[in-house]
Order: structure tokens, then C-alpha cells, then sequence
């Protein structure tokens, strides 16, 4: 059974990650597994949607604490090793925002430490309404500082640093007041909550996603009046686009769009 399993439903591609007897950790097999599917879903035109979700009982514990304390066995004391580790596990977070298609957490169980991360990471978060959320690693005496840098992308300043500093859990419906997720649903409801988020996201103009995408990643680092200039950039682009063209006709004569792409 693989470690991480795709099974693609139209445009929408599932990854689940599949190692539930240890909480489905960002191991270093883990993380390798999710590089490549995402390259590979980076060059896929025929997917417009992603969801990533974990088997068992949690979406995502988190790094493999036993295998980092094995790193430490090297010569260096594991400087190397844990150096190469969180270089690894950053690029496989940016993989995520680089992606044109939009990834769609679906939580369920726990999401603590790089498992937290990894659900501030992608676009959009759908989560059962018992699942709990923590950047735990103070409590261990290891303060969560990568997937801070994802979480105070997502949460308020104050809140983001209780959550770092005190080790606390907070809930589905804290999660979503704070905007780490977009919606708490019922847990029976929540793998077709996510399909129908992802079903709404695919059936719209690829091509103009995709710049979207990468336009609301970028203006956010901007100054507003950088921001702007790339926006009216981008508007541009999009506006010149066949598709685009065709879709706004099809506004106007109230009909659906022939759209190509």
C-alpha cells in the first residue's frame, strides 16, 4: 500500500496520506512522496482541483519525532540532518502555493506542529467539527518555528503567538473564527464538503485560476501601490485570454461559456 495514495474523480485529484499507525507524520518518506506528487501535479492540465486529506485517525501529526531523534546520532549532533530536513519540508509547503491548482485541506482527528502547518499551507481548509489544531512543540521544549512562519500567514499576530508560546489546542470553530480554515462541518459531512468546494473550484476557467493563484500569492508581499500595478498586470493578461473573452460574451447572452481550456 503506497504511502501517499492518488485517486483522481474528473479534475479533482485525492491524496491521502496513508500511514495512520504513526498519525500519517511528515516523515522523510512522507515528504519526499508529497514533493513528487505535487511536481507532478504542477505539469497535470487536466486536474484543477486538489484535496489532501489523512488516513485514520489524523490528518497529520506532524515531523516523525523518532526519526528526528535518530538524526542526532550523526557526528554533528544532526545539524546536517535537521537543516536538510526543514529545507526539505519548506520547499514541499511552497510546492503547495506554487501549485496553479488550488489544494483543499480536509482535516479530521488532529492537525498539531508541521500537521498544523501543512493546513495553513494549502489554499483552503475544510475540517470536522471535532477536529483539534495545535503548534504543540513548546511542550516538548522545540518551539514550533517553521510552521509558524505558515500559521501567521493564516492567524491574527496574538493569537498565532498563544497558540506558539502555550501549546494549546484550539478547535474546528476557533479555527475557522481565527481563518485557519474556511469551514467546520459535521464529521459525516466533511469529505463531501470538501468534494463540493473542490467540484466549485474545478468547474471554473482554468487559465484564470491559475494567475489567480499566483497573483494572490504574490500582491500580498507588495506595498499597495506594487500590489496594484501587478494586479492591473494580470488583469491584463487574464482580459487577453480566449477563453476570458468567450466567457464574458457568454455573460452578456446569457448562456454557457465554450471555454478550451
Amino acid at each position: 500500500m503506497a504511502l501517499l495514495e492518488r485517486n483522481d474523480t474528473g479534475a479533482v485529484a485525492h491524496l491521502q496520506m496513508n500511514a495512520p499507525e504513526r498519525l500519517n507524520a511528515l516523515s522523510d518518506e512522507m515528504l519526499a512522496a508529497l514533493q513528487a506528487q505535487f511536481d507532478s501535479l504542477k505539469e497535470d492540465r487536466a486536474i484543477r482541483a486538489v484535496i489532501l486529506s489523512g488516513a485514520g485517525k489524523a490528518f497529520c501529526a506532524g515531523h516523525d519525532l523518532k526519526q528526528m531523534t535518530a538524526g542526532r546520532q550523526a557526528e554533528d549532533g544532526g545539524r546536517a540532518y535537521f537543516r536538510d530536513l526543514f529545507e526539505r519540508c519548506a520547499a514541499m509547503m511552497l510546492s503547495i502555493r506554487d501549485l496553479p491548482q488550488p489544494v483543499i485541506a480536509q482535516v479530521h482527528g488532529i492537525a498539531t506542529a508541521a500537521g498544523c502547518q501543512l493546513v495553513a499551507s494549502c489554499d483552503l481548509a475544510v475540517a470536522a467539527s471535532d477536529t483539534r489544531f495545535g503548534v504543540n512543540g513548546v511542550n516538548i521544549g522545540l518551539f514550533c518555528s517553521t510552521p509558524m512562519v505558515a500559521l501567521t500567514r493564516n492567524v491574527p499576530r496574538k493569537h498565532a503567538f498563544e497558540m506558539l508560546t502555550t501549546g494549546r489546542f484550539i478547535d474546528a470553530a476557533r479555527a475557522e473564527a481565527l481563518g485557519l480554515i474556511n469551514h467546520a462541518v459535521p464529521p459525516a459531512d466533511l469529505e463531501t464538503a470538501a468534494e463540493e468546494l473542490a467540484e466549485t473550484l474545478a468547474a471554473k476557467l482554468g487559465a484564470a485560476v491559475k494567475i489567480g493563484k499566483r497573483a494572490f500569492y504574490d500582491q500580498i508581499a507588495l506595498p499597495m501601490p506594487e500590489a496594484y500595478a501587478l494586479a492591473g498586470q494580470v488583469m491584463v493578461e487574464n482580459m487577453l485570454n480566449r477563453d476570458t473573452e468567450e466567457g464574458i460574451a457568454a455573460f452578456i447572452d446569457k448562456r454557457s461559456p465554450d471555454w478550451r481550456q
